[in-house]
């Protein structure tokens, strides 16, 4: 069981479990950089061109939940080494691709290995940090990786487009892979899964895939299909026939995929009712703020990496220190709406940033608020997620906790842009792609996604519990009354 670690080697387990999940964030948005190179190169059309993310997203939305059952049944370590050992060599055939079809299927690859890897790794750090100040440390790790990698990916991508190709992106993965397999293998002991001994809900399991992907696959192409064409109409209409599906089918199985009881924890319900608004609300940070910086105020790839950087410095001192102290002192619930709500003041900032705006003025102090935000709140977030969920069930809460992650930032994505590129549209299709239109839509992208903060912050503050003891502590607590009980007289 890997929470018999002590001392050093957990914290240095910590560090190869971040070193895993990094690659998988950094992967998101690496690539978003390096398209121009690749359609260049391997002769892409502009409609092909979305499959190189699309099938990634496609395969790591629709495998998180199952990635992370099957850790429940057959190990966490076990499924982490798998997921680390599919991406990377999914990386390596992407790095090598020469044809289209080569790199769109290595990409769907890539992306089935990312979603094992996110949806154990965070019941991984859980189970190996069970005292309170320990887990909130960690978890300040954790989300720092998470929040923070896909800007520091933008830098890497732009560095090692520029520098060497658009293959590179990928084939740097290689000796981390590698690297992250051996040293878990060295760190981690070998266990049985919590739920080790259950058969595996197959019917759930493929009703509740099927429905992700074709959910996914809707999302992603809303834009391009047209959100009430049939298309996509047809394709959420059947995506919700087979979620009704999974679930008449979890309420009737001996050992169900996903017990329908977790959702009766108020923490971890509101959690990832949470996660799907702060997912959509960094989503319109993170693209819409490096589009403006792209085509309004003419950045290139490198420097829109650099002016992330501020953003990322201080929300890894709040997530790496601070946080971890404000979670012992004032609980999960005000630090996360605290932070939520200076997210949405940042928001909002962007929300007036001009067509001849400044770093200092019109961008830096939006950074700032959403750095200190994302800081202070991903922390008490992740912890609300897992902190009532039993050991058994750890890694299926990790898979939900990311899957709301993953579904509220893509559909909060592609709403918010198709609003933006609506209000750019308003003046006329033929000045849609002028300074003054395009700040006019993101304006609107980052007004509406300031609204899906404050009320993150808003629902966060209202339902989640000051905090509730840990499975562990439970299981402490429970044997401390045995005992007084065998002691007295």
């Amino acid at each position: 069981m890997t929470h018999n670690i002590e001392g050093r080697t957990r914290w240095l387990a910590l560090v190869v479990l971040c070193m895993g999940v990094l690659m998988i964030v950094l992967d998101t948005t690496i690539v978003n950089v390096a398209l121009p190179s690749i359609a260049a190169d391997l002769g892409f059309s502009e409609t092909a061109l979305v499959w190189v993310v699309n099938a990634y997203m496609l395969t790591f939305g629709g495998f998180l939940l199952l990635g992370g059952r099957l850790g429940d049944l057959y190990g966490h370590r076990k499924l982490f080494l798998a997921g680390i050992t599919l991406f990377t060599v999914a990386s390596l055939a992407c790095g090598l691709a020469n044809s289209q079809a080569m790199l769109v299927c290595a990409r769907a690859i890539q992306g089935l290995g990312g979603a094992v890897v996110s949806a154990v790794s965070l019941s991984l750090i859980m189970n190996l940090f069970t005292e309170e100040a320990e887990r909130a440390k960690a978890m300040g790790v954790y989300g720092f990786v998470c929040a923070g990698g896909g800007s520091i990916g933008v830098l890497l991508g732009g560095l090692l487009t520029n520098l060497l190709s658009w293959h590179w992106i990928f084939l740097v993965n290689l000796p981390i892979g590698i690297a992250v397999c051996v040293l878990c293998i060295a760190l981690l002991p070998a266990g049985r899964g919590h739920a080790h001994g259950e058969r595996l809900d197959v019917a759930g399991a493929a009703t509740v895939t099927a429905s992700l992907m074709l959910a996914v696959y809707a999302i992603v192409n809303g834009n391009e299909a047209g959100w009430l064409s049939a298309q996509t109409v047809g394709l959420i209409f059947v995506a919700l026939v087979l979620l009704s599906t999974f679930l008449a089918i979890e309420a009737r199985v001996v050992h169900p995929l996903m017990p329908l009881k977790l959702f009766t924890l108020r923490n971890v319900a509101t959690a990832n009712v949470v996660g799907v608004l702060w997912a959509a609300a960094m989503f319109a940070w993170f693209f819409i703020s490096a589009l403006y910086l792209q085509r309004v105020l003419g950045y290139s790839p490198l420097k829109v990496g650099l002016a992330f950087l501020p953003a990322n410095l201080i929300m890894g001192f709040f997530s790496l220190g601070l946080s971890a102290r404000v979670v012992m002192r004032f609980g999960i619930r005000r630090p996360l709406a605290a932070g939520l709500f200076l997210a949405a003041l940042g928001l909002l900032l962007f929300a007036r940033a001009p067509v001849e705006g400044r770093f200092v003025i019109d961008v830096l102090p939006g950074m700032v608020l959403l750095g200190i935000g994302a800081g202070v709140a991903f922390n008490p977030l992740l912890l609300a997620a897992m902190s009532d969920v039993d050991p058994a069930d750890s890694g299926l809460a990790s898979g939900i906790v990311n899957t709301s992650f993953m579904m509220g930032g893509a559909l909060g994505l592609a709403v918010l842009a198709s609003l933006a590129a609506a209000q750019s549209a308003s003046g006329g299709q033929q000045q849609a792609d002028t300074p003054a239109a395009l700040t006019s839509g993101y304006h609107v992208a980052f007004f509406i996604g300031a609204i899906f903060a404050a009320l993150a912050a808003t629902i966060g503050g209202a339902w989640l519990r000051r905090g509730a003891p840990s499975p562990s502590q439970r299981v402490r607590d429970e044997d401390a009354l045995k005992q007084s009980i065998e002691q007295s007289p």
